[in-house]
Protein backbone atom coordinates (compact mmCIF):
# COMPACT_ATOMS: atom_id res chain seq x y z
CA UNK A 1 0.00 0.00 0.00
CA UNK A 2 1.45 3.03 -0.81
CA UNK A 3 2.53 5.64 2.61
CA UNK A 4 -0.21 8.27 2.61
CA UNK A 5 1.59 11.68 2.82
CA UNK A 6 0.62 14.10 5.99
CA UNK A 7 -1.54 16.35 5.11
CA UNK A 8 -1.21 20.18 5.65
CA UNK A 9 -2.64 20.07 9.35
CA UNK A 10 -0.08 17.31 10.76
CA UNK A 11 2.05 19.25 9.15
CA UNK A 12 1.56 22.43 10.88
CA UNK A 13 1.00 20.89 14.18
CA UNK A 14 4.47 19.15 13.86
CA UNK A 15 6.33 22.33 13.48
CA UNK A 16 7.92 23.85 16.36
CA UNK A 17 6.07 27.17 17.27
CA UNK A 18 7.98 30.54 16.11
CA UNK A 19 8.63 33.60 19.00
CA UNK A 20 9.26 36.79 18.18
CA UNK A 21 12.06 38.47 20.71
CA UNK A 22 10.13 41.63 21.34
CA UNK A 23 13.16 43.49 23.11
CA UNK A 24 15.99 42.93 20.73
CA UNK A 25 15.94 46.00 18.87
CA UNK A 26 14.52 49.12 21.52
CA UNK A 27 13.38 51.69 20.11
CA UNK A 28 11.81 54.43 22.84
CA UNK A 29 9.40 56.62 22.05
CA UNK A 30 7.43 59.15 24.77
CA UNK A 31 3.59 59.16 24.87
CA UNK A 32 2.90 61.70 22.59
CA UNK A 33 4.65 60.10 19.99
CA UNK A 34 3.08 56.95 20.46
CA UNK A 35 -0.26 58.07 20.37
CA UNK A 36 0.36 59.35 17.42
CA UNK A 37 1.85 56.78 15.85
CA UNK A 38 -0.98 54.77 16.78
CA UNK A 39 -3.56 57.39 14.68
CA UNK A 40 -6.01 58.02 18.17
CA UNK A 41 -6.20 61.80 17.20
CA UNK A 42 -7.87 60.60 13.75
CA UNK A 43 -11.66 60.47 14.11
CA UNK A 44 -12.98 57.34 13.03
CA UNK A 45 -15.40 57.39 9.74
CA UNK A 46 -18.92 58.49 10.18
CA UNK A 47 -21.06 55.25 9.16
CA UNK A 48 -23.92 55.78 11.79
CA UNK A 49 -23.05 52.66 13.53
CA UNK A 50 -21.76 53.30 17.64
CA UNK A 51 -18.71 55.12 18.38
CA UNK A 52 -15.20 52.74 18.42
CA UNK A 53 -14.85 51.95 22.19
CA UNK A 54 -11.20 51.37 23.54
CA UNK A 55 -11.16 49.66 27.10
CA UNK A 56 -7.92 50.78 29.14
CA UNK A 57 -7.43 48.41 31.80
CA UNK A 58 -3.84 47.77 34.49
CA UNK A 59 -3.08 44.77 36.03
CA UNK A 60 -0.58 42.95 37.94
CA UNK A 61 0.79 39.71 36.78
CA UNK A 62 -1.46 37.40 38.42
CA UNK A 63 -4.29 39.35 37.37
CA UNK A 64 -5.61 41.62 40.15
CA UNK A 65 -6.85 45.32 38.73
CA UNK A 66 -7.16 46.54 42.38
CA UNK A 67 -4.86 46.60 45.22
CA UNK A 68 -6.74 47.33 48.49
CA UNK A 69 -9.54 48.18 46.75
CA UNK A 70 -7.71 50.82 44.15
CA UNK A 71 -6.13 50.84 41.13
CA UNK A 72 -3.66 52.97 42.29
CA UNK A 73 -0.53 50.91 43.97
CA UNK A 74 -0.41 48.59 40.46
CA UNK A 75 0.09 51.79 38.66
CA UNK A 76 3.14 53.48 37.28
CA UNK A 77 4.50 56.96 35.92
CA UNK A 78 4.40 55.28 32.46
CA UNK A 79 1.00 53.62 33.15
CA UNK A 80 -0.51 57.15 34.09
CA UNK A 81 1.54 59.01 30.91
CA UNK A 82 -0.64 56.30 28.84
CA UNK A 83 -3.52 57.18 30.34
CA UNK A 84 -3.88 60.49 30.35
CA UNK A 85 -2.61 60.28 26.85
CA UNK A 86 -5.79 58.22 25.50
CA UNK A 87 -8.08 60.56 27.63
CA UNK A 88 -6.42 63.44 25.62
CA UNK A 89 -7.85 61.73 21.93
CA UNK A 90 -11.23 60.37 23.19
CA UNK A 91 -14.31 62.17 22.67
CA UNK A 92 -16.11 60.64 26.01
CA UNK A 93 -15.00 59.04 28.79
CA UNK A 94 -16.93 56.02 30.10
CA UNK A 95 -16.79 54.62 33.65
CA UNK A 96 -19.04 53.16 36.04
CA UNK A 97 -20.51 54.49 39.01
CA UNK A 98 -19.07 52.15 41.49
CA UNK A 99 -15.24 53.20 39.83
CA UNK A 100 -16.24 56.93 39.72
CA UNK A 101 -16.85 56.42 43.75
CA UNK A 102 -14.30 54.63 44.87
CA UNK A 103 -11.65 56.31 42.46
CA UNK A 104 -12.63 59.77 43.60
CA UNK A 105 -12.90 60.94 39.83
CA UNK A 106 -12.47 64.62 39.14
CA UNK A 107 -11.60 66.63 36.09
CA UNK A 108 -10.99 64.40 33.07
CA UNK A 109 -8.05 66.55 31.45
CA UNK A 110 -6.88 68.78 34.31
CA UNK A 111 -3.36 69.64 32.20
CA UNK A 112 -4.08 72.99 30.77
CA UNK A 113 -1.32 72.22 28.17
CA UNK A 114 -3.33 68.86 27.14
CA UNK A 115 -7.00 70.95 26.58
CA UNK A 116 -5.11 73.41 24.41
CA UNK A 117 -3.90 70.46 22.53
CA UNK A 118 -7.46 68.54 22.02
CA UNK A 119 -8.84 72.25 20.85
CA UNK A 120 -5.85 72.44 18.21
CA UNK A 121 -7.01 68.93 17.26
CA UNK A 122 -10.26 70.41 16.99
CA UNK A 123 -11.80 68.37 19.21
CA UNK A 124 -13.81 69.87 22.62
CA UNK A 125 -11.74 71.12 25.36
CA UNK A 126 -12.45 67.80 27.26
CA UNK A 127 -14.12 64.77 26.83
CA UNK A 128 -17.72 64.19 27.90
CA UNK A 129 -17.20 62.44 31.05
CA UNK A 130 -20.42 59.58 30.77
CA UNK A 131 -21.11 57.35 33.63
CA UNK A 132 -23.06 54.56 33.41
CA UNK A 133 -24.97 54.22 36.66
CA UNK A 134 -28.19 52.04 37.14
CA UNK A 135 -29.84 53.67 40.49
CA UNK A 136 -27.86 57.03 40.50
CA UNK A 137 -26.36 56.43 43.66
CA UNK A 138 -23.64 58.88 43.27
CA UNK A 139 -22.92 61.41 46.20
CA UNK A 140 -22.48 65.15 45.71
CA UNK A 141 -19.20 65.63 47.05
CA UNK A 142 -17.71 63.41 44.10
CA UNK A 143 -15.11 66.29 42.69
CA UNK A 144 -16.39 65.40 38.67
CA UNK A 145 -19.72 66.67 39.98
CA UNK A 146 -18.50 69.50 41.71
CA UNK A 147 -16.46 70.34 38.51
CA UNK A 148 -18.42 73.41 37.17
CA UNK A 149 -16.32 73.11 33.71
CA UNK A 150 -17.31 69.38 33.69
CA UNK A 151 -19.51 68.28 31.07
CA UNK A 152 -21.26 65.04 32.46
CA UNK A 153 -23.61 62.32 30.54
CA UNK A 154 -25.30 60.06 32.99
CA UNK A 155 -26.52 56.84 31.01
CA UNK A 156 -28.92 55.07 32.97
CA UNK A 157 -32.26 53.24 33.32
CA UNK A 158 -33.25 55.35 35.64
CA UNK A 159 -35.94 57.67 35.74
CA UNK A 160 -34.75 59.71 38.56
CA UNK A 161 -32.17 62.55 38.46
CA UNK A 162 -28.78 63.46 39.79
CA UNK A 163 -29.28 66.36 42.80
CA UNK A 164 -27.48 69.68 42.70
CA UNK A 165 -24.40 69.13 41.04
CA UNK A 166 -21.68 71.49 39.79
CA UNK A 167 -21.11 69.99 36.44
CA UNK A 168 -23.38 70.46 33.31
CA UNK A 169 -25.49 66.85 33.91
CA UNK A 170 -27.15 65.43 30.86
CA UNK A 171 -28.87 61.75 30.51
CA UNK A 172 -29.26 59.24 28.30
CA UNK A 173 -32.18 56.77 29.30
CA UNK A 174 -32.78 53.53 27.13
CA UNK A 175 -34.09 50.66 28.99
CA UNK A 176 -34.77 47.68 27.91
CA UNK A 177 -36.94 45.16 30.71
CA UNK A 178 -35.96 47.57 33.32
CA UNK A 179 -32.47 47.43 32.62
CA UNK A 180 -29.82 49.93 30.79
CA UNK A 181 -29.67 49.23 27.01
CA UNK A 182 -25.54 49.79 26.60
CA UNK A 183 -25.94 49.80 22.52
CA UNK A 184 -28.91 52.10 22.49
CA UNK A 185 -27.17 54.42 24.88
CA UNK A 186 -23.66 54.43 22.49
CA UNK A 187 -25.39 55.21 19.57
CA UNK A 188 -27.15 57.99 21.35
CA UNK A 189 -23.68 59.19 22.44
CA UNK A 190 -22.90 59.15 19.18
CA UNK A 191 -25.66 60.41 17.44
CA UNK A 192 -26.42 63.08 20.27
CA UNK A 193 -23.19 64.36 21.30
CA UNK A 194 -21.41 63.56 17.88
CA UNK A 195 -18.98 60.94 20.14
CA UNK A 196 -16.85 59.01 17.54
CA UNK A 197 -14.32 57.46 20.07
CA UNK A 198 -14.71 56.63 23.29
CA UNK A 199 -12.83 55.46 26.03
CA UNK A 200 -13.63 53.06 28.69
CA UNK A 201 -12.00 52.91 31.92
CA UNK A 202 -14.21 50.22 33.72
CA UNK A 203 -15.14 49.10 36.12
CA UNK A 204 -14.72 45.08 35.73
CA UNK A 205 -18.88 44.75 35.02
CA UNK A 206 -18.79 47.62 32.94
CA UNK A 207 -15.65 46.28 30.40
CA UNK A 208 -16.92 42.84 30.64
CA UNK A 209 -21.01 43.81 29.52
CA UNK A 210 -19.55 45.95 26.55
CA UNK A 211 -17.50 42.72 25.77
CA UNK A 212 -20.34 40.27 25.80
CA UNK A 213 -22.77 42.76 23.93
CA UNK A 214 -20.42 43.21 21.04
CA UNK A 215 -19.67 46.81 21.57
CA UNK A 216 -15.87 46.93 22.32
CA UNK A 217 -13.49 47.28 19.47
CA UNK A 218 -9.74 47.48 21.07
CA UNK A 219 -7.93 46.99 24.76
CA UNK A 220 -5.24 48.34 26.18
CA UNK A 221 -3.48 46.15 28.99
CA UNK A 222 -0.87 48.04 31.01
CA UNK A 223 0.79 44.20 32.85
CA UNK A 224 2.21 46.17 36.33
CA UNK A 225 5.41 43.35 37.32
CA UNK A 226 3.72 42.86 40.53
CA UNK A 227 2.25 39.71 42.38
CA UNK A 228 -0.69 40.59 44.34
CA UNK A 229 -1.95 36.80 45.28
CA UNK A 230 -5.56 36.49 47.17
CA UNK A 231 -8.93 35.38 45.46
CA UNK A 232 -11.47 37.86 44.16
CA UNK A 233 -13.80 36.22 45.63
CA UNK A 234 -12.47 35.94 49.10
CA UNK A 235 -11.55 40.08 49.31
CA UNK A 236 -8.99 39.75 47.05
CA UNK A 237 -9.31 42.32 44.77
CA UNK A 238 -11.19 42.45 41.50
CA UNK A 239 -9.67 41.16 37.86
CA UNK A 240 -10.15 43.47 34.76
CA UNK A 241 -13.42 41.76 34.05
CA UNK A 242 -16.20 40.13 36.46
CA UNK A 243 -19.34 38.31 36.14
CA UNK A 244 -19.97 35.66 33.36
CA UNK A 245 -17.39 33.82 31.88
CA UNK A 246 -17.72 34.15 27.92
CA UNK A 247 -18.35 31.18 26.36
CA UNK A 248 -16.51 30.64 23.75
CA UNK A 249 -13.44 33.24 25.16
CA UNK A 250 -13.66 36.38 23.64
CA UNK A 251 -10.39 36.27 20.71
CA UNK A 252 -7.76 39.50 20.83
CA UNK A 253 -5.20 40.11 17.85
CA UNK A 254 -2.62 42.12 19.43
CA UNK A 255 -1.51 45.11 17.83
CA UNK A 256 1.46 46.33 19.89
CA UNK A 257 3.84 45.88 22.89
CA UNK A 258 5.38 48.52 24.39
CA UNK A 259 7.84 48.60 27.77
CA UNK A 260 8.66 50.79 30.16
CA UNK A 261 11.04 49.57 32.76
CA UNK A 262 9.92 45.86 33.58
CA UNK A 263 6.30 47.06 33.32
CA UNK A 264 4.38 45.74 29.47
CA UNK A 265 1.71 47.87 27.44
CA UNK A 266 -0.25 45.80 25.37
CA UNK A 267 -2.78 47.22 22.60
CA UNK A 268 -4.88 44.42 21.92
CA UNK A 269 -7.57 44.39 18.85
CA UNK A 270 -11.42 42.64 20.21
CA UNK A 271 -13.01 40.17 18.33
CA UNK A 272 -16.62 40.84 16.35
CA UNK A 273 -19.01 39.46 19.04
CA UNK A 274 -22.20 38.28 18.53
CA UNK A 275 -24.34 40.27 20.88
CA UNK A 276 -25.43 37.93 23.94
CA UNK A 277 -28.96 37.43 25.54
CA UNK A 278 -29.60 39.63 28.32
CA UNK A 279 -30.18 36.89 30.54
CA UNK A 280 -27.12 35.75 30.56
CA UNK A 281 -25.39 38.99 31.65
CA UNK A 282 -24.39 39.15 35.18
CA UNK A 283 -27.29 41.01 36.54
CA UNK A 284 -25.40 43.52 39.35
CA UNK A 285 -23.37 44.61 36.31
CA UNK A 286 -24.96 47.87 35.94
CA UNK A 287 -26.82 48.09 39.12
CA UNK A 288 -24.97 50.85 40.63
Amino acid sequence: MAEVPPTTATQRSSDPASLTCLLAAPDTATVPAIIEQFGLWERPPSSGARPHVMLNMVSTVDGRATVAGRSGPISSRADRELFHGLRATADAVLVGAGTVRTERYGRIIPDPARRELRMERGLSEEPLACIVSGRLALADDIPLLAEPSAHVVMLTSSAASLRAAHAKVDYIRCAVDGRLDLAAGLRELGERFAVGRILCEGGPHLCSELIAEGLADELFLSLAPQLAGGEPTSGGGLRILAGDEFDPPVELALLSVLQSESALFLRYGISARERVSRETIDSSSLAS
